[in-house]
C-alpha cells in the first residue's frame, strides 16, 4: 500500500481516500506573470508522478490546478512592460503548456486561471463576513486569524506570539516575512495607485488577492474537501495555513487529509534568482539539445523531500544513466523458439519491485534503480540464452505499464 509522508503529522502514512478508489488532488500552479524555471517544474513533475502512480495503482484521480493571472506582481510586471495584465499573462501561459506537453505532463482536468473563479470567491468572502471571520475595511476584505483554533496548524505556528492589536496586511506577498502577525487581505477594493484590473461584484469592485485564490478554484472544482494537497516547501510558510484557515472555516469540515511539500532545487549550490543571473529554463536545457524526456529524469529520479542541486556534472551524470538503462533494455537478445525459464522469473519481478519502491513514498529513484537491475541481469542472461519472443513481448508488456508512471523509457 502506498504510504505518503504527510507534512500535517511530519510522518509517513498509509493513503486511504475519502471514497474508495477516488482520489480528488489540488497542486499548486504558477503565478503567470513570469516564465516557469527547472525548480517550478520539480515541484510540477513529482505532483504529476503522484497522479501517474495513482492512476497505475488503479485510483480515479480528479485534479485541479489553479493558474495565478491576477496578483500584485503580475500587475506591477504588466505596468513595468508596458502591456495590459492579460496579455503578459497570455505569453507566459502560452510557455507554460508547451513546456508541460513537452514534459509529457497529464493535465489536470482542472486548470483554472484565478481570474475565473470571481463568483467562487464572492461566495467564500460573504460566507466568512457571516460567520464573523472576515470583514470589510475601505473596500478591502480581510481574514482574522485570532477566531480560527489551531490556525497555522500545518506549519505548526505557535499563537502564543500573535499580537492582539489589529494588524492588517494589505499586499499579496511579502517578501522575506514568514509570516505577517495580523489580518491577511481577501479582497483588494478598487484602487487608483495599484490598478489592474477589477470585477463588479455583489462585494464592491475589486480582485481576489493571491491568498483566497485557491480556495475559490478548490471549492468550484473538488468541492468542499479533497484528500491530498500538494506544492512546494515554501507553501509551508503562510500559504497553505491560509488555505486550509478558509476552507475549513467556510465549509465547517476538515479540507485535506494529506499534505504533501517538494524541496528545493539549486544550482550549483545557490537558490536561483535574476540577481545571481542563474535562473535556469527548461526551453534553455532544449536549446542545448537535451530532449524532454531527459529533462524530466534529472527533476523526478532524486526523491520530491530531497534537495536537488543542478550542475552539469549532476545532470549529465543522471542522462547517462538514463541512456544505459534505455540501451540495456534495447540489448536485451531474444528469437529463442523455446522459454528462458530464468528470464521468465525476472521478467515477474519487475512491476513489484517497481511497486516497492513506489509504494515508499513515490521513491521512484530506487524503483527505477531496481528495474534497471533487473534488466541488466535480463541482458546478460539474454547473451548466451536470447528470450522468446513471447517473453520479450510480456517483458516489453511491463517495461510500457511501468513507463505510464516513469515516463522515460519509450518516446512520449
Amino acid at each position: 500500500m502506498l504510504k505518503i509522508y504527510n507534512t500535517m503529522t511530519r510522518t509517513p502514512e498509509e493513503f486511504r481516500p475519502r471514497k474508495g478508489k477516488k482520489v480528488k488532488i489540488f497542486t499548486c500552479g504558477p503565478s503567470i506573470y513570469q516564465k516557469a524555471h527547472i525548480g517550478n517544474y520539480r515541484t510540477f513533475l513529482y505532483e504529476d508522478l503522484l497522479v501517474r502512480y495513482l492512476i497505475f495503482t488503479g485510483y480515479n484521480v480528479e485534479r485541479a490546478m489553479n493558474l495565478t493571472d491576477i496578483e500584485d506582481k503580475t500587475i506591477s510586471e504588466a505596468k513595468k512592460k508596458g502591456m495590459l495584465v492579460h496579455e503578459l499573462t497570455g505569453d507566459v501561459l502560452a510557455i507554460f503548456k508547451g513546456s508541460l506537453d513537452g514534459f509529457a505532463f497529464k493535465m489536470p482536468q482542472y486548470l483554472i486561471p484565478a481570474t475565473e473563479s470571481i463568483d467562487s470567491t464572492v461566495k467564500i468572502i460573504k460566507n466568512l463576513v457571516k460567520k464573523g471571520i472576515a470583514y470589510e475595511h475601505k473596500g478591502d476584505y480581510f481574514f482574522d486569524p485570532l477566531k480560527i483554533i489551531n490556525f497555522g496548524k500545518l506549519f505548526g505556528l505557535d499563537m502564543k506570539n500573535w499580537p492582539k492589536q489589529k494588524r492588517r496586511f494589505r499586499r499579496d506577498t511579502y517578501n522575506g516575512n514568514r509570516w505577517n502577525l495580523g489580518d491577511f487581505i481577501l479582497w483588494h477594493g478598487e484602487d487608483e495607485e495599484t490598478g489592474g484590473p477589477v470585477w463588479d461584484t455583489e462585494i464592491g469592485r475589486g480582485r481576489p488577492s493571491w491568498n483566497i485564490q485557491d480556495p475559490a478554484i478548490v471549492a468550484m472544482t473538488l468541492g468542499e474537501q479533497v484528500d491530498i494537497n500538494c506544492g512546494g516547501i515554501d507553501n509551508i510558510y503562510r500559504h497553505h495555513d491560509y488555505n486550509i484557515a478558509i476552507m475549513e472555516a467556510y465549509t465547517g469540515k476538515s479540507y485535506a487529509n494529506y499534505y504533501m511539500h517538494g524541496e528545493h532545487l539549486t544550482v550549483n549550490g545557490v537558490s536561483m534568482s535574476k540577481s545571481r543571473g542563474n535562473i535556469i529554463y527548461p526551453e534553455d536545457l532544449v536549446k542545448k539539445g537535451f530532449t524532454w524526456q531527459e529533462i524530466r529524469f534529472f527533476l523526478t529520479c532524486t526523491h520530491y523531500r530531497k534537495k536537488l542541486n543542478y550542475t552539469e556534472e549532476n545532470f549529465t551524470k543522471n542522462i547517462k544513466l538514463l541512456h544505459e538503462f534505455q540501451d540495456t533494455v534495447k540489448c536485451i537478445k531474444t528469437g529463442n523458439e523455446t522459454a528462458n525459464p530464468e528470464a521468465e522469473g525476472m521478467i515477474k519481478m519487475i512491476t513489484p519491485a517497481f511497486i516497492e519502491e513506489l509504494d515508499n513514498d513515490l521513491s521512484l529513484g530506487k524503483g527505477f534503480d531496481a528495474v534497471f537491475g533487473i534488466t541488466l541481469k535480463l541482458k546478460r542472461i539474454s547473451e548466451t540464452s536470447p528470450l522468446s519472443v513471447n517473453q520479450s513481448e510480456k517483458l516489453k508488456t511491463e517495461l510500457k505499464k511501468i513507463d505510464t508512471v516513469l515516463n522515460v523509457i519509450y518516446p512520449s
